[in-house]
């Protein structure tokens, strides 16, 4: 009897994760394209891989990154620690629409690294004098942080039936 209703929920277990799984890639950065810049035998091979996410509070801004992603017995499984070396270009491709004020410095999107301890982040800054977005990546640690990182800017420009060019300055919190 126990094992008949075990037997039921497995399939609403997997259900659940796989759904789960589904929605939080929905929401995260949009895959472009991977290359393999080793071969392993019987593993995974290591990939470049680049990704575009959208600012989700900027409208008409997308970032592109490129991480390294370890293949290998860690890789396959997930467990790898993937290195902090991560690429950035921003680029505007429509016109810039503010949707809320920012602060110098917020997180525009993070993502895992590691099992447990290492984050990339990508943050937002403005300089408000050359009404440029300026956008910087990094990793940090919980134990050793990483001095790696790259930056990438967006001068707002005006865009085709685009009356007013938007200051950055003014949607800044002070």
């Amino acid at each position: 009897m126990k094992r008949s209703k075990l037997l039921v929920l497995i399939p609403t277990f997997f259900t659940l994760c796989f759904g789960a799984a589904t929605a939080f890639a929905q929401n995260g950065p949009d895959l472009i394209f991977r290359k393999s810049v080793d071969f392993k035998l019987l593993t995974p091979n290591d990939k470049l891989a680049t990704y575009a996410i959208d600012d989700p509070i900027i409208e008409g801004v997308a970032c592109y990154y490129t991480a390294h992603e370890k293949g290998g017995v860690a890789g396959m499984f997930g467990v790898a620690e993937q290195s902090s070396e991560v690429s950035l270009a921003c680029r505007q491709y429509a016109p810039i629409k503010f949707k809320e004020k920012f602060t110098q410095g917020d997180t525009t999107f993070s993502e895992r690294r590691s099992l447990l301890f290492k984050r990339m982040h990508i943050i937002r800054g403005c300089d408000a004098k050359r009404n440029v977005l300026v956008y910087m990546v990094y990793s940090d640690r919980l134990v050793d942080g990483s001095p790696e990182s790259s930056t990438s800017t967006v001068a707002i420009q005006p865009w085709a039936g685009q009356n007013e060019v938007p200051k950055c300055g003014e949607f800044l919190n002070r």
